[in-house]
């Protein structure tokens, strides 16, 4: 296996500090500006409720709360803020829990995923080590996530591993419920205490939970895939992850804050996401271009990743589907 090569072998020593710098103003300006999308869209809906903008409003505060979890990823890095203290509340209190999501858990499997990528004890490899696949299964996939089936099965199971042994006493329930999901049930119960207050309780299942299990499921997906399916070479630091160019549309509804910069993220994990655009044309100024595996927008991602139905000799061994959450991983499942 082939690890990302040294910094000083990409960069130079003083683009290396540049990059290396993390600023507490950044973390919490990208925190209120998620959170500032979210509220603005449900401030729509209130001042013109219609379908197009209740669609909208599902559309936009999904991708946040993707936002969210990407914020949540750079914490578990130490990167969102320089302050230790501010860059964990943030984490948690402001990205994590309010997605039923938690830090600690997930750094642990996600260190591992910088570890092994791409390799067979890689714990991401689940969702996307058997890439390509026929069009016909990703539109199955995608609509099964539209649909709310893929969001609503993976927090049913959450809640139920959250729950612990159903033969156990009510109280030892309890605690493991706390343990597993207490903070987030409680800052949850906090969003629609404070919607109810504004006199829009339903906000909080029509424009929170709903979007969290449609939309945002949805782009989770596309982003999955685009960071690492199909990829070239799994031994070559500089192909077995992908960056890909966006536009602005791409950017507001699919890949907020820098996350399509994922080839740039495995070669400097250190780098905070508000920083890779620019270590992006560091690197190609140095003259790694051409060796970094780069697609352009999540259409032609797609189009890579695919192939005809056709292109099938025979139908295609049943899988068995992923499970889990973003925030404590995927494992095989029924």
């Amino acid at each position: 296996m082939r690890t990302a090569p040294p910094a000083a072998s990409l960069l130079k020593p003083e683009e290396i500090a540049a990059l290396r710098r993390r600023s507490d103003a950044w973390g919490v300006w990208l925190v209120l500006h998620a959170w500032g999308v979210i509220l603005g869209a449900m401030a729509l809906v209130a001042l013109w409720p219609n379908p197009v903008t209740w669609l909208l409003a599902v559309v936009a505060i999904g991708s946040r709360q993707l936002g969210l979890l990407i914020l949540m990823h750079d914490g578990a890095h130490g990167m969102l803020a320089l302050t230790p203290a501010l860059n964990r509340i943030l984490t948690q209190g402001f990205c994590a829990w309010p997605v039923f999501a938690d830090t600690d858990i997930y750094r642990r499997y996600h260190l591992q995923h910088h570890a092994r990528t791409m390799q067979d004890d890689d714990p991401d490899l689940i969702l996307t080590g058997h890439y390509p696949i026929p069009r016909s299964s990703l539109k199955r996939k995608l609509l099964r996530d539209l649909l709310g089936r893929t969001g609503f099965a993976q927090r049913r199971d959450q809640w139920r591993a959250a729950c612990g042994p159903a033969g156990a006493p009510l109280a030892t329930r309890l605690r493991h419920y706390w343990q597993a999901l207490g903070p987030q049930t409680l800052v949850n119960a906090g969003l629609c205490a404070a919607l109810a207050l504004a006199g829009r309780w339903y906000f909080y299942p029509l424009l929170w939970l709903l979007p969290l299990l449609t939309w945002q499921q949805l782009v989770l997906r596309v982003r999955n895939i685009a960071e690492h399916a199909a990829i070239p070479d799994r031994r070559d630091p500089f192909r077995f992850a992908r960056t890909t160019l966006v536009n602005p549309i791409e950017r507001a509804f699919i890949a907020p804050y820098w996350v399509n910069h994922h080839l740039e993220h495995h070669l400097l994990m250190w780098v905070p996401c508000y920083r890779l655009a620019a270590c992006r044309r560091l690197l190609i100024a140095n003259g790694h271009g051409s060796r970094m595996l780069t697609s352009r927008g999540y259409r032609a991602v797609l189009r890579e990743v695919t192939m005809p139905d056709a292109a099938q000799d025979a139908p295609p061994p049943r899988r068995e589907r992923a499970v889990g959450t973003f925030g404590g991983g995927y494992r095989a499942g029924g």
